[in-house]
C-alpha cells in the first residue's frame, strides 16, 4: 500500500484548515473522553493528524501517535502537534505498538485492523470510527463524478468488528458546509476521487460563488470484548 499523495494531504490540510470538518472533530473529541495523564491515543490512517491534534488539545496530559502507510502522511503528521508522534507503518501488517499500550484509537475515513486495535487497547479503551453516510458530499457526487459511499459501509464495518468490539456510543454529526469552487477544488483533490478526476475540471469553476455541501457521518465508539 502506498495511501495519500504528497498533493491529496495537501489539498486536505487547506480543507481541514478552513474548519469546514470542526464538527467531526469535536465529535470525535467528545466519544473519546478524557483519559488518564500521560496516557497515549493512537490515530490509524492519520492523514494530516487533523483529528489526533484535535483530540490532544482537549486532553492537556495525553500524548498522540499518529500512524500511516504513506511517507507524506507520516512527514506532515510528525508536525501537527508537539505532543503527537507519527509513525510510518502499515496497520495490516501489525501495529508497532506494545500490548494494552493506549487508552484511545480512532479511525476517520479509514481501513482498520480490528484485531490490532484490541491488542493495543487498554482495558476500558475506546475506540472511535467515523464513517460517510450516502448524504456526505452528495449534492458534488454525481454533478462531479465523485467515487461514491459504498452502500453496504456499515454492514462490513459491523462484520469486520463483530465478536471483538461492542458498539458503546453513536452519533450521527450532519450540516452544510458553504463551499467556494476553490474548496469543491480541495475536496475533489483529497480524497480517492483524485485518482481519476482533475481539479482542472471545467465543471468546478463553473459552480457558484457559494455551494451549499453536506457533511455528514456517523461517528461510533466501540470497547473491546472481554
Amino acid at each position: 500500500m502506498t495511501g495519500d499523495t504528497a498533493d491529496m494531504l495537501d489539498a486536505r490540510a487547506a480543507f481541514q484548515g478552513a474548519g469546514h470538518f470542526g464538527p467531526i472533530a469535536e465529535a470525535v473529541a467528545r466519544a473519546l473522553g478524557s483519559f488518564s495523564p500521560d496516557s497515549a491515543v493512537l490515530e490509524i490512517g492519520a492523514g494530516t493528524g487533523y483529528y489526533l491534534a484535535s483530540v490532544i488539545d482537549a486532553s492537556p496530559d495525553s500524548v498522540g501517535v499518529a500512524l500511516d502507510v504513506a511517507k507524506p502522511a507520516a512527514r506532515r503528521a510528525a508536525r501537527v502537534h508537539p505532543r503527537v508522534a507519527s509513525v510510518l507503518a502499515d496497520a495490516w501488517r501489525g501495529l508497532p505498538l506494545r500490548d494494552s499500550s493506549v487508552e484511545g484509537v480512532l479511525c476517520v475515513f479509514a481501513p482498520r485492523n480490528a484485531a490490532e486495535v484490541a491488542r493495543v487497547l487498554a482495558p476500558g479503551g475506546r475506540f472511535v470510527v467515523v464513517t460517510p453516510t450516502e448524504r456526505h458530499l452528495g449534492e458534488l457526487i454525481e454533478p462531479l463524478d465523485m467515487v461514491r459511499v459504498d452502500p453496504d459501509k456499515d454492514r462490513r464495518l459491523a462484520e469486520q468488528l463483530a465478536g471483538t468490539f461492542s458498539r458503546v456510543g453513536h452519533e450521527v454529526v450532519e450540516y452544510s458546509m458553504p463551499l467556494s469552487p476553490d474548496a469543491v477544488g480541495q475536496v475533489v483533490a483529497m480524497g480517492p476521487s483524485a485518482f481519476h478526476r482533475s481539479t482542472d475540471d471545467p465543471r468546478i469553476a463553473a459552480l457558484p460563488a457559494i455551494t451549499p455541501v453536506t457533511a455528514s457521518v456517523d461517528v461510533s465508539t466501540y470497547v473491546a470484548n472481554g
